[in-house]
């Protein structure tokens, strides 16, 4: 065996007498690996070797790599999961583990073109996802390959050169007052009654009621302070993060029905601690698991939220129609749009209008009777 010197490369002979040149070349995300090329003579492996260093001093990537995309994704995720929030992780693996690589992971990332990108998009409309779920697949790839072009894997983003689709907006639905009725009627009893209060009197987020803790609740005042939501799980750990806009942190006040909830369930989490002892996991958390951990959003939605709108006798939903449920109802109400939309958290009154423009059945007719009513004096004068 033939070495050089640090950083050179070596160079060897097989058993099976082929040569092997070896270097270890920069890899993704500043780590390094070991790349080999094979030859049937001691000149040729040093040709490519001596082809090889010179490549890599220039500051290129080497000719002749074989990264697929498959490869490039999965290592790219890892030197980006710390920077993303545990749910964005969870969205960005479960969309290149799901989408991207059972159809491009075997496609060499250099030659990845638009064309495949677009059928990509294509086969999973096709599919049945929704437009929103494959800009979802979109923008992944914008940002995998943009960071591919600045580690010097690709020469270009051909994500520049594809047309996204557009977000699907799915349809809001929201509860009438009777099935609000129903929803809460069934609750009463429920170990979770006075988190669906909170969520159909309130219009909290799902994370944000899992991340409510009682030092933010002021039962005497009739207010909680929403600071926090709920990321998921690092490593077994809850995370929790300050929502995503400033007025998302905002002060809530609550309806005797809601404060009377949440008495009650105090009351049954003190002696559910106490059966706990030692084992309960103190996060100060309103609503928690019989341990005291935050509750698992996807269990929470597909088992205890599922059961009690069949006991309601609703049709399945969303979790976050109960949201709207508590905007239309104030809206239809004759509630000032502001208040409403500083109740929600959103950005905006914009955003409320936008996005309640069409809310509950009747209402449009109630404003063309209001405007009857205004103008009956004048109609009848015509007649």
């Amino acid at each position: 065996m033939s070495r050089r010197g640090k950083g050179e490369g070596s160079i060897r002979q097989r058993t099976d007498g082929r040569w092997e040149a070896t270097l270890t070349v920069p890899s993704l995300g500043g780590k390094r690996r070991r790349k080999s090329y094979f030859a049937k003579t001691r000149a040729e492996a040093a040709r490519k070797l001596t082809l090889a260093l010179k490549v890599l001093a220039d500051g290129l990537p080497l000719t002749g790599e074989r990264l697929t995309v498959g490869q490039y994704l999965t290592e790219w995720l890892e030197t980006i999961r710390p920077t993303l929030r545990p749910e964005s992780a969870r969205r960005y693996a479960d969309a290149c583990r799901l989408h991207i690589i059972p159809e491009l992971g075997k496609t060499p990332l250099a030659r990845l073109t638009p064309a495949q990108l677009q059928r990509l998009y294509a086969s999973r409309l096709e599919a049945g996802l929704s437009g929103t779920s494959v800009q979802l697949l979109h923008g992944v790839l914008h940002r995998a390959l943009g960071q591919a072009m600045r580690w010097g894997v690709v020469v270009r983003n051909v994500a520049d050169l594809v047309t996204a689709p557009r977000r699907s907006t799915p349809e809001m639905h929201a509860l009438t007052p009777e099935e609000a009725n129903r929803l809460l009627e069934a609750a009463s009893g429920e170990r979770l009654e006075a988190l669906y209060v909170l969520a159909v009197t309130c219009g909290l987020r799902l994370g944000e009621i899992q991340a409510l803790r009682w030092h933010d609740v002021d039962l005497d005042g009739a207010r909680v302070r929403v600071t926090t939501t709920y990321q998921g799980t690092v490593d077994g750990k809850p995370v929790f993060a300050e929502p995503k806009t400033a007025r998302s942190r905002r002060e809530v006040h609550l309806s005797a029905l809601a404060v009377a909830a949440l008495r009650r369930h105090r009351r049954a989490q003190l002696e559910e601690r106490m059966r706990a002892a030692n084992l309960w996991q103190d996060y100060d958390l309103v609503f928690a698991s019989e341990r005291g951990r935050p509750l698992d959003g996807n269990n929470f939605r597909s088992r205890a939220f599922a059961r009690l709108l069949e006991k309601a006798g609703l049709a399945p939903m969303r979790f976050h129609s109960l949201r709207h449920t508590a905007a239309t109802l104030l809206l239809a109400e004759g509630l000032n749009v502001k208040v409403v939309s500083e109740m929600l958290g959103h950005s905006d009154v914009v955003t409320t209008l936008r996005v309640y423009s069409h809310v509950l059945p009747g209402m449009g007719q109630a404003a063309a009777d209001a405007m009857d009513s205004l103008f009956a004096r004048r109609g009848a004068s015509h007649a």
